[in-house]
């Protein structure tokens, strides 16, 4: 670890090993003193002190270089003793961050240094007894940092497991939800696409069958035609749920159809009144300007789900479509109708104009529909058109 890595934890333990190294290694010294053999001269002292001062300050780099930081400490550990917690620091760190052969080796050559200071400053008491001493002391750093690393190992394998089982839990949920989408397209072809071909098939037959009324045979081929442009979608949309993002989704017997934009309005206002709509449109958009795609494409399915409105529930009647605006000033979009006789009865729980107006929201637009005072039933969309 270096210095750059270290944490503000580090630095508060490491500020208090070095404090513990330079309060108890002096302390020890001065009770060491009492009970050497031959008494410390001046000028030892006072190498001790400066070498016991060294070894604390050496402390620094120990998280960076664990092993040299400990074995620079060998020859001062077999002369001095004002760094006798730094020695302990020493190997406790070579203990915690290196291999246990490494730290076994490392506390036996500090342990071998201890015993040399012993036989260079005899004391009042036995070798032997400094003997396990040190034994027991330098026995315990290392068990306690054998300890420590062992806890930290553990930990970190926990982590990991607790990482590895989330990434598999969400790896688990994906494969969920794109299993759901695949049986929902499944569904939707299996189903939808099988409805609407006979729809489209069964308009088709009666658009050529002879001997049949010129308003019929318009209206079959207006329901033809709708019908092959709801299968060309419904194959888009099942496109999109079939596509898992890895460029192996599955492939569409037909190409998708072109999103719709502000240019496919007035065909669908046409569509509508080949339908039997009278539907007036107002389109003033400045010319120079192209709208983003996204822009055109929610103003196209607020008009649909307008004019679906409108054939649903004022059969025959008018209704007119307004779409204006430019650049800076947004896209106003309006789809007015008059209401029936018994008031604009959604029979399909509204759902439609629901959805429009949380895709005008998410769209950063707003959306107001109802009855208004004049008789009429409004669908009022603002939607922003950048610069």
């Amino acid at each position: 670890m270096t210095a750059r890595s270290r944490s503000r934890r580090d630095w508060v333990v490491d500020a208090g090993l070095f404090a513990a190294a330079v309060v108890g290694g002096f302390l020890s010294l001065d009770a060491f003193r009492g009970s050497v053999v031959e008494p410390y001269s001046g000028r030892e002292l006072a190498l001790d002190y400066a070498i016991g001062a060294g070894c604390c300050l050496a402390l620094w780099l120990r998280r960076r270089w664990p092993v040299r930081v400990a074995v620079a400490m060998l020859l001062p550990a077999a002369v001095t003793i004002s760094g006798a917690i730094a020695y302990l620091v020493a190997v406790f760190t070579v203990g915690v961050h290196r291999r246990t052969t490494i730290a076994v080796v490392v506390t036996v050559a500090h342990f071998g240094a201890a015993m040399v200071f012993a036989v260079l400053r005899p004391t009042d008491s036995s070798t032997w007894v400094w003997l396990v001493l040190n034994a027991a002391v330098y026995t315990g750093v290392l068990a306690w940092a054998l300890f420590v690393r062992a806890r930290r190992q553990l930990l970190s394998s926990l982590r990991e497991r607790a990482e590895r089982a989330e990434a598999e839990r969400e790896l688990m949920a994906e494969q969920a939800r794109q299993g759901e989408r695949l049986r929902i397209a499944r569904e939707m072809h299996d189903v939808l696409g099988h409805r609407v071909s006979l729809i489209a098939l069964q308009a088709g037959g009666l658009e050529v069958k002879p001997g049949q009324p010129a308003d019929v045979v318009q209206a079959a081929g207006v329901i033809r035609a709708t019908a092959r442009q709801a299968l060309d979608e419904l194959r888009q949309v099942i496109g999109l749920l079939r596509d898992t993002g890895s460029g192996s989704g599955a492939v569409l017997a037909v190409a998708p159809a072109p999103l719709p934009t502000l240019a496919d309005i007035p065909r669908l206002v046409e569509d509508s009144r080949r339908a039997g709509a009278r539907v007036t449109l107002d389109m003033s958009l400045p010319s120079e300007a192209t709208p983003p795609g996204p822009l055109g494409r929610d103003a196209y399915r607020i008009v649909q789900e307008g004019l679906t409105n409108v054939h649903k529930h004022v059969a025959g009647g008018a209704a007119t479509v307004t779409v204006q605006g430019g650049p800076g000033t947004g896209l106003h979009v309006t789809i007015s109708n008059p209401l029936p006789s018994a008031g604009f009865l959604d029979h399909t729980g509204g759902s439609g104009l629901v959805g429009l107006t949380e895709r005008v929201a998410l769209a950063g637009g707003t959306l107001r529909h109802g009855p208004t005072q004049d008789g009429n039933f409004v669908v009022d969309a603002v939607l922003t058109w950048p610069t």
